[in-house]
């Protein structure tokens, strides 16, 4: 199979037809086109009147939730967590997006720059990427060593374990996308003015780094995949399917007054899949 790297050059304003055409199906997406806008629309209605309903529940409840989000750029990780929050009260609903760390926090346990930002009473918490840094972007650009990723491997399934022993309600996403739809967003990125600022450095050298990210990302899954903390992987070509069955997965999650199993909806089986489901498909 040709490498879809070979001819492209995102400096070029013209796309290759190949990545183009291919960008959607990619990485064993199933469906030939996007979800329809008005379908999209009708039901994402129904699903943030639940998230409202969630929300009074948590309150109430003083439920505390942690959701993760991770995969690779461009997958849509920061428009998901914008859905999920869009009608949602900002002072008990957060992200989560820590910048590098700093000198000083270079020098703490791992964790613990992210401990001061899990949810109190009543609160939700959304990472924007997360403590699994160390276990994706650090070790494949070189920011930490391979003893300090084998570490966390080692500590994260203990650190989630005593979050959700205390009651935390912790849920893991990976979002995935293939080769040529993750090339074709970053182009897209690359030539709209008002996206420019989405695309990083990093995001460029990660162009040659993908059978790497793919590797990490196993070796991250096969590791953390736990009973108390189970990560839940998204075939995220199609954004609006993706957020869509993020937040049916989170509402299937709770039960609260007023839920309706109807207006939710059924998780779609073909883009959802567990950490083990993921892996034997050969991932992405």
């Amino acid at each position: 199979m040709s490498d879809p790297l070979t001819g492209f050059d995102i400096n070029n304003p013209e796309l290759p037809s190949a990545i183009k055409k291919a960008a959607l199906k990619s990485g064993g997406f199933p469906y030939d086109d996007k979800l329809d806008g008005d379908e999209y629309d009708t039901q994402l209605y129904a699903l943030q009147k639940q998230l409202v309903l969630l929300q009074a529940h948590t309150a109430k409840a003083g439920e505390r939730i942690v959701l993760v989000f991770e995969g690779r750029d461009a997958a849509g990780k920061g428009g998901t967590i914008k859905t999920i929050l869009e009608n949602l009260n900002p002072r008990f609903n957060l992200i989560a997006a820590l910048p590098k760390p700093n000198d000083r926090e270079r020098t703490q346990w791992y964790f613990q720059r992210y401990i001061d930002w899990l949810p109190a009473s009543g609160e939700m918490v959304l990472f924007d990427r997360s403590w699994y840094n160390r276990a994706g972007v650090e070790p494949v650009m070189g920011f930490c060593t391979p003893e300090e990723t084998e570490l966390f491997l080692d500590e994260a399934p203990e650190f989630e374990k005593r979050l959700t022993k205390d009651g935390i309600r912790l849920f893991k996403f990976w979002l995935s996308i293939g080769r040529e739809m993750q090339l074709k967003r970053f182009h897209d990125r690359r030539h709209d003015p008002l996206k420019t600022w989405k695309l990083s450095p990093i995001d460029l050298e990660a162009l040659n780094k993908w059978d790497d990210y793919s590797k990490a990302r196993d070796r991250m899954l096969e590791r953390t995949d736990c009973a108390h903390a189970p990560w839940t992987v998204i075939r995220a070509n199609d954004k609006r399917r993706l957020r869509l069955n993020v937040i049916r997965t989170v509402l299937n999650g709770f039960e609260y007054e007023g839920k309706d199993r109807k207006a939710i909806g059924k998780i779609d089986d073909q883009i959802v899949l567990s950490a083990e489901e993921f892996l034997k498909m050969d991932g992405e």
